[in-house]
């Protein structure tokens, strides 16, 4: 199929690596995609070989909007452009619109997903629009996970790819990476890894500034220092594959927003999710919904510790600890991964769902 697929930057680039992860696989099982981006510039250093089959456009105040194509997705409720929608109303067949909204482990996503929507008003009077929510039970639209991504993991070898990154492992370090929003807890990590021998792989931006501010020093792209035993490098902007590495190299992930989380799943390794903070903590029903999904074992000790780890990161209690955490992630996710391993994935779903709906 020919798919439109719309997206708004809002601030942190989340929405446009989603956004750009499920244009690639679309394209890499054989359909055609346009990607419309109001700000296209983070995919400069995201994708900056660009994907065959992916045409990215301008989504700009045009009026001359073309014939719209099979399946268009509005990304993140971003308000498809009025002009656009009266395109979709004039075309011959059916345009099949999807509402891909924002993934959550919260039972509201159950209920709603796949529920339609009709529009009453004009332009698109009579257009229906489906809402797809991504999900971590079998209920949902899941997870992306492109075909041949576990395979590739599988015969990863993070020693060299350590070693071309720059700072490479010495004997005993155990690998952290740092991708994060401000966060109050980053000078207590700081403080428990230079206990011991670490090497720290800091991501630029919110990650950087972080350390910078907790130790006087900001990591700069190709540096690497010491603090107690540990040292700290800092790394450039990563294309998404090189990014799905660093978590595939690190022994303890701590990412952010959405499509970090899922890449961190999809690393095997253990992590620890730092949620959009919102200014009514509205984040804190969410992060209690997936650590429900998440503790899937009877070790209630090994859960209590997940639980505190990422209450802490998340700056809902202290005394965050890496290396607690890292001791019971396999008692405490016992099952939980290879559970999503055996949902299809979100690109499956989304197409099977698109040709059942329409």
């Amino acid at each position: 199929m020919r798919w439109d697929v719309f997206c708004r930057v809002i601030d942190n680039y989340g929405d446009v690596g989603v956004c750009w992860r499920l244009a690639c696989d679309l394209a890499a099982r054989g359909h055609a995609v346009r990607l419309w981006l109001d700000d296209a510039s983070a995919l400069a250093w995201m994708a900056p070989a660009g994907a065959s089959g992916v045409e990215v456009l301008p989504w700009d105040g045009r009026a001359d909007w073309p014939q719209p194509r099979d399946v268009v997705i509005e990304a993140f409720g971003c308000e498809l452009p009025e002009g656009f929608i009266a395109r979709m109303a004039k075309r011959p067949a059916p345009t099949r619109w999807i509402n891909l909204e924002y993934l959550s482990a919260e039972d509201y996503v159950e209920r709603c997903h796949g529920l339609p929507s009709p529009r009453y008003v004009e332009p698109g009077a009579g257009l229906i629009k489906r809402f797809f929510y991504p999900g971590f039970t079998p209920a949902t639209g899941g997870l992306l996970r492109e075909p041949g991504l576990l395979e590739a993991r599988a015969a990863f070898d993070r020693e060299a790819w350590l070693e071309r990154l720059g700072p490479g492992r010495r004997p005993g370090e155990r690998v952290v990476s740092l991708f994060c929003y401000p966060n109050p807890a980053v000078p207590a990590l700081l403080g428990e890894l230079a206990e011991s021998p670490h090497l720290l792989l800091v991501t630029p931006g919110h990650a950087a500034r972080a350390v910078g501010e907790a130790l006087g020093r900001v990591p700069q792209p190709g540096a690497v220092f010491e603090v107690g035993l540990a040292r700290v490098a800092g790394l450039p902007a990563l294309p998404q594959p090189e990014f799905d590495r660093l978590l595939w190299a690190s022994d303890l992930n701590l990412v952010r927003g959405e499509d970090s989380l899922v890449r961190a799943v999809w690393a095997g390794q253990p992590f620890v999710w730092q949620l959009y903070p919102q200014s009514d903590d509205a984040h804190r029903l969410k992060l209690e919904a997936f650590l429900g999904r998440l503790a899937g074992t009877s070790d209630h000790e090994a859960a209590r510790t997940l639980r505190q780890a990422f209450l802490a990161w998340n700056g809902f209690a202290t005394g965050f600890s890496a290396a607690a955490l890292q001791e019971v992630w396999p008692r405490a996710t016992a099952g939980w991964r290879d559970g999503l391993l055996a949902q299809d994935d979100l690109t499956t779903q989304l197409v099977r769902f698109v040709a059942r709906t329409g």
